[in-house]
């Protein structure tokens, strides 16, 4: 077998030092108690090294995202398996934090909420009135000598686990989340006027917002009028103009900072700006708001955008709609409460989107991965689980994607072409070995080789020739989850995802701070203002980037919680118990099954099989006759029961 990036490197560094060479680098621990360590390359480096498989009895009691230096196995010289090199720590320099969050699920003892802390954590002292089965926040005691830490004392109490409130509570305090804005903070900016400009009228063009039937702010409206002649049209894009209101540096603007993106959380948000200000500033029909717009004119009949112009104005929303009511009027042209011109506006803006995005996947090969998203509906005010929703992206988000998208791009162009500190979104290409582990995972799960997915195109051919069944949603995680993930930078760069070479965020600034800091940057350009640094919009974009990796991680914790507080419900009332799975990994005491219905993965252990099954690679194979299960198969499910503590859904096959 060849010899890793990873080896090589170190070897050349093994010979310039004629020692052992150790590697520092952030530790990620998976719920299955291994860790990883992301190298740091270091500036003079060739290629960068691999991450290294550190084995559960080598990790030193590093913790999910603490700082370390480790060594290579000497055992490990040439990889042996697909994991690629393996190493251990040898020094823990910097901890990730210094409490933890978890179920107090013994008189001593409390497990973590968060999966990648998979070691419970003893604890000793008062127990703050904490009892078994209690969310609770543990301070953690470090030996000064090894910095290791399986203890700690107990600081505050949430409540009962698997009680909504109580599991929301816990999720923000693991994951740092900023609390809301206070009713005095809310109350400072009632008295908040925005900065006075010269602004374009334009409250006479046909101009509609289209969201979410649950959305709480609205960032954007969308317009269409003739153009110049009958090949062309307009297509108005107007944001809500946030940055007339907090401008850089200001108390307001450290807050939107230090919090970077409203946290949207199964029965509770919690806004970047505060609430009072978005009503201000939100694009509501019947009443005239300012905007940051930008003018496209297009081509009709082929999709191509000819040239734009942007500006700050005034507009006039005709109507708030929503997906619904728009995804309506497209499949049944259902036009009722609206007059003939406001229909024929709207049916102008869905033909026209149509064959923008039918351009840009002509030229620029974008992936088309439309993924059924299945997430837990609750009522805030009544703190109750309404059941689960479950959305993939239709035509009428389509639209509005297609016209953000064409801000975006724009805006990402200006900055470039003007040459201003900007911030960007950039999603690399994908890494080889990912791409060769995804296709191992199709020959053997699902009988299909994807061959050779190194370019766009060759993605675009796989996703497009895959069958509309239910094995599509597995596969397109799956290949999803083989790309590198999107951030921000302060450089722009391949949106691989889009097909785009420049590409910012322009069009959520209520709800992102990349995008109010990039409409600051442009409010300065146009009049005159001090720009932000490179090194600022660096610094921005680093923040923003691990920021947005951290609430999504809260987000997911926080569904995945009350899905399995939702089926223990139907359990308990006795709804419906039939779920349709798919076996996606064989593992030492059962099966992993993507629950097609739900969204989540839950576990079948050997004993709820019926009979007696041994491993066999990647396929369970029955001790007596020719059953077997296997990675792609079908399962019909029970569930069982609820492990809260684990924070998984057990099942049983039905015969």
């Amino acid at each position: 077998m060849k010899r890793s990036k990873t080896k090589k490197w170190f070897d050349r560094k093994k010979n310039k030092r004629a020692q052992t060479p150790t590697i520092k680098g952030t530790i990620t621990i998976t719920s299955g108690g291994f860790g990883f360590l992301r190298v740091e390359a270091g500036e003079n480096a060739e290629t960068k090294p691999e991450d290294i498989f550190i084995p559960p009895k080598f990790l030193k009691g590093a913790m999910d995202g603490d700082e370390v230096e480790a060594t290579l196995l000497e055992e490990r010289r040439e990889p042996v398996d697909d994991r690629g090199p393996a190493g251990k720590i040898v020094e823990i320099i910097k901890r990730s934090r210094d409490f933890i969050v978890g179920e107090l699920i013994s008189a001593h003892r409390v497990r973590p909420l968060n999966k990648h802390l998979p070691d419970d954590i003893e604890v000793s002292g008062s127990l703050c009135g904490a009892k078994r089965g209690d969310w609770v926040k543990v301070n953690l005691n470090f030996n000064p000598e090894t910095k290791q830490s399986k203890r700690g004392s107990i600081e505050q109490t949430f409540g009962r686990a698997g009680e909504i409130t109580a599991d929301i509570d816990a999720i923000i305090a693991e994951y740092k989340l900023c609390p809301p804005y206070t009713a005095e903070e809310n109350e400072d900016v009632m008295h908040l006027f925005p900065r006075e400009i010269e602004r374009k009228d334009l409250r006479k063009l046909f101009c509609v917002a289209i969201d979410p039937h649950d959305a709480k702010d609205v960032d954007d409206a969308v317009s269409i009028a003739p153009g110049q002649n009958d090949s062309e049209v307009e297509l108005g894009v107007h944001i809500a103009d946030v940055a007339a209101w907090v401008t850089p540096g200001s108390t307001l603007d450290k807050k939107a900072y230090e919090r970077g993106f409203t946290a949207y959380l199964p029965s509770r948000t919690l806004p970047m700006l505060p609430k009072v200000l978005t009503k201000k500033i939100s694009l509501y029909g019947g009443v005239d708001t300012f905007a940051h717009s930008i003018i496209f004119t297009v081509h009709k009949h082929s999709g191509r955008i000819l040239g734009a112009k942007r500006f700050h104005s005034l507009i006039n929303v005709k109507a708030n709609l929503t997906y619904e009511r728009v995804q309506d009027f497209i499949d049944t042209g259902n036009a009722k409460g609206w007059t003939k011109t406001f229909a024929s506006s709207l049916g102008q803006l869905v033909d026209l989107t149509r064959i923008m995005r039918e351009y840009r996947r002509i030229h620029e090969k974008f992936l088309d991965m439309a993924i059924p998203e299945i997430r837990v509906v609750c009522d805030e005010s009544e703190n109750k689980i309404i059941g689960l929703e479950r959305k993939l992206q239709r035509e009428s988000e389509q639209l509005i994607e297609e016209c953000m998208l064409a801000a975006n791009a724009e805006v990402a162009g200006e900055l470039i072409r003007k040459a201003m500190p900007g911030l960007f979104r950039v999603h690399p290409e994908p890494d080889p070995a990912k791409l060769e582990e995804f296709n191992a995972l199709m020959i053997s799960a699902f009988g299909m080789n994807p061959g050779d997915l190194s370019s766009r195109t060759a993605c675009c051919h796989f996703l497009e020739d895959l069958p509309d069944s239910p094995r599509k949603p597995v596969i397109l995680n799956a290949f999803l989850r083989s790309l590198p993930r999107a951030s921000y930078t302060e450089a722009h760069g391949l949106h691989f995802g889009l097909g785009k070479t420049q590409y910012s965020h322009f069009t959520s600034p209520i709800r992102r701070y990349t995008d109010l800091a990039v409409h600051q940057q442009l409010w300065n350009s146009d009049f005159n203002g001090r720009l932000k640094s490179a090194k600022t919009m660096e610094k921005i974009a680093e923040s923003c980037s691990k920021k947005e990796i951290n609430i999504d991680d809260a987000y997911y914790t926080a569904n995945d919680r009350l899905k399995l507080r939702y089926l223990e419900e139907q359990l308990q009332t006795g709804g419906e118990n039939l779920h349709e799975g798919m076996i996606s990994r064989i593992v030492t005491g059962g099966l992993l099954v993507d629950i097609l219905d739900l969204g989540i993965l839950g576990f079948v252990p050997l004993e709820n099989l019926p009979g007696k099954f041994r491993r066999s690679g990647e396929i369970l194979k029955a001790d007596r006759g020719h059953a077997t299960y296997k990675c792609g198969d079908y399962i019909y499910l029970r569930l069982s029961e609820i492990d809260f503590i684990r924070g998984s859904a057990i099942f049983r096959p039905v015969n």
